[in-house]
């Protein structure tokens, strides 16, 4: 079942913290007059000749907090207005003159970045720790409906619970094909549709360091803040509006974040962009909030001790560092709930130092028979399929009885070719004994 089956007001208990405030002046945006004028340069010759309330909403800042930056720059004559109507100044068509067409062509070499105008640091800051992992409300009830695919022994899912209360870190482990990243996932699943929604920048300023966060490939927009596109009068009414929500924030689902063999040190680190002098957040950065999940751990391009060296800090003090290309350091929160899930012996991987470090350990093993039937019938209904004891009993004899370990995971697989087994021969897709040792006799015997 899956849980978008239901209702977001039916299993969504962890409020959304209180939006953050648009700011009224520009000392309230964290921004400098010089900052700003930059950005409406570089925006105006990117763009064009553009309406004052085009470039407020482009900039997702108020115009009264634009306002006087407009003011200084046509009075520097590097912006002219080419028209207007009653409504004002947001109504003005600004345009660059020759003088604004250098200036902006020097605020490009500087920095290329356009888009919404950045956050401070500080309130990036202030903002991850509204809306951090721990404590999230969590119980039985709600956490069995993203789990209800999965067949799993009561004591293992009462570990994870409290896992995802304590907002910490997660050590899965276990021989392959038993469900660990699917476990993993439903984790993701609990976080990323109850766990409520956060805000994220577009970007945050550092130092004159612009660091963008924002990701539309990882982040998924939470729909429900808004009740459709806004008409334009409505648009300028906020732009004017006291008090209503700054725009320069994104309302998203608590991201889930997931990452495998292709994860490598410089992926933790800042991404900068040398021909346009700014930064995209690491991948890990982009998860605070929600869930980053390390699948097969052990099987990246860096060592699983480099690996590790980098995140004791962060587990230990939650907080981590991000460096820039002068060498300066900013400390930023990490507030995430860290998966790590593997099929390697969990001692040859790490030392116990780390796995200290570790709040919760999941041991996944190998399903006892009456765990592996249950599983066999969960995917022949999904399949549509009957189920036949003798089926079971002819994998045991000639398979798990003889010393090959049964998985999760066979059952799956085993009942997939026999569906493709009977669709080839034009027949009925059902289950018998033969069928299931034709389909064992391609995918497990070449194992032996």
């Amino acid at each position: 079942m899956a849980l978008s089956h239901h209702s977001a007001s039916e299993w969504e208990m962890n409020p959304t913290p209180e939006a953050p405030t648009a700011p009224e002046t520009l000392r309230e945006s964290g921004l400098s007059q010089g900052f700003l004028c930059d950005m409406i340069l570089r925006t105006i010759y990117t763009r064009g000749a553009m309406l004052g309330r085009d470039l407020a909403q482009f900039l997702c800042l108020p115009f009264k907090v634009i306002r006087d930056s407009l003011k200084f720059l046509k009075d520097e004559k590097a912006l002219q207005v080419d028209g207007g109507d009653l409504v004002g100044e947001v109504s003005y068509r600004f345009s660059l003159t020759d003088l604004g067409r250098k200036r902006a062509q020097e605020a490009m070499e500087f920095c290329a970045y356009i888009g919404p105008a950045p956050v401070p640091l500080e309130d990036y800051v202030e903002q991850c720790y509204r809306q951090t992992v721990v404590g999230l409300n969590c119980y039985p009830e709600a956490l069995k409906a993203p789990f209800s695919h999965l067949v799993l022994k009561e004591e293992m899912f009462n570990a994870i619970g409290p896992a995802i209360v304590s907002g910490r870190s997660v050590f899965i482990y276990g021989p392959p094909g038993n469900g660990k990243t699917a476990i993993a996932r439903a984790i993701g699943e609990f976080m990323n549709n109850v766990g409520g929604s956060i805000y994220v920048p577009y970007a945050f300023l550092a130092d004159e360091n612009i660091i963008t966060v924002f990701d539309p490939s990882l982040h998924v927009v939470d729909d429900t803040a808004t009740d459709g596109e806004e008409d334009t009068d409505a648009a300028v009414r906020r732009l004017l509006t006291t008090g209503s929500y700054d725009r320069r924030w994104v309302r998203i689902r608590r991201p889930v974040i997931v990452t495998g063999g292709e994860l490598t040190l410089s992926m933790l680190d800042l991404r900068y962009f040398s021909d346009s002098n700014f930064y995209q957040a690491p991948i890990h950065f982009k998860a605070n909030g929600g869930v980053f999940l390390i699948d097969d751990f052990g099987r990246q391009q860096c060592s699983p001790r480099e690996l590790l060296n980098r995140w004791i800090l962060p587990l230990e003090d939650r907080h981590d560092f991000l460096t820039v290309a002068s060498g300066k350091k900013f400390q930023v929160p990490f507030e995430q709930l860290i998966i790590f899930s593997t099929n390697l012996d969990p001692k040859q991987l790490v030392d116990d130092a780390f796995l200290r470090r570790i709040r919760h350990k999941v041991g996944v093993t190998a399903p006892p028979r009456d765990v592996y039937e249950r599983i066999f019938q969960y995917h022949c209904r999904r399949l549509g399929m009957n189920y036949d004891p003798s089926a079971v009993d002819y994998l045991y004899e000639r398979y798990y009885n003889r010393g090959r370990a049964p998985r999760a995971s066979d059952c799956r697989d085993l009942l997939e070719i026999v569906q493709s087994i009977c669709r080839y021969r034009r027949q009925p897709v059902h289950l018998t004994r033969d069928l299931i040792a034709e389909a064992a006799a391609s995918f497990i015997a070449e194992f032996q």
